[in-house]
């Protein structure tokens, strides 16, 4: 019982892996999308959310099966419950990629002004955050997923540089107020992203070190988590 326990814990960390490669790949071809115009990768990102929609629900039932099988424990149970809230990031991360392809067609006759704001820069830091949230998880690596929320800071100040640039531009030229509402869009999107990518991140700690931390609190002077052992 105990082997095809550890195999089947095995088997979940493995489709997670898989299924956060996938998501990773669409947050990608998204932004690439977006910012060389591609319709044909937009539409492809779009076509592909159906894979991670069936991998959201194969890990939530896999799950709800250890859960009621094997009733893990200690360091097991953090694992599951992890896994679980980690799902449901990746599972709302892979929205966020077909949201930003969406708009690439709205887009593609506005890169003059994309590229007049930081917007691929606040694309790619929250990107790498995502990346490494997910590193941290594979590594099971605290300190790694520690810097991660460490870094949302950057992409918020991104996000209101940007937003408060944008909104003088649309009254300065209404011509660019339907191109910048959809700016808007993504704007919050980034911003989404970034924040998902934390939340994996204090997942990663919580199931590691069963330490809750929130965002940019000191884990050393977090209470441990009563499942500790």
């Amino acid at each position: 019982m105990h082997r095809h326990f550890e195999e089947e814990l095995d088997h979940l960390r493995t489709r997670l892996i898989r299924m956060a490669s996938l998501v990773d790949e669409q947050v990608e071809s998204a932004i690439t999308a977006l910012f060389t115009a591609d319709e044909l990768l937009a539409r492809a990102v779009i076509e592909r959310d159906r894979k991670v929609d069936a991998f959201d629900l194969k890990i939530d039932m896999q799950v709800e099966r250890i859960f009621i099988l094997a009733q893990p424990v200690a360091s097991d149970l953090r694992f599951n419950m992890a896994v679980l809230a980690i799902n449901n990031e990746l599972e709302r991360v892979g929205d966020i990629a077909v949201n930003v392809a969406e708009r690439v067609h709205s887009l593609k006759e506005h890169k003059a002004l994309i590229d007049a704001y930081p917007f691929r820069e606040m694309a790619e830091k929250a990107h790498k955050m995502f990346k490494d949230a997910i590193d941290s998880f594979i590594a099971g690596d605290a300190p790694l997923a520690v810097s991660v929320t460490r870094s949302d800071d950057a992409v918020d100040s991104l996000e209101r540089s940007i937003f408060t640039s944008l909104l003088k531009e649309m009254k300065d030229s209404p011509s660019n107020v339907e191109a910048g509402a959809h700016l808007f869009y993504l704007l919050r999107h980034f911003e989404r992203l970034a924040d998902h990518a934390t939340n994996i991140a204090e997942d990663v700690v919580f199931m590691v070190e069963a330490k809750l931390i929130k965002h940019h609190n000191n884990t050393e002077n977090t209470p441990s988590d009563p499942t500790t052992n």
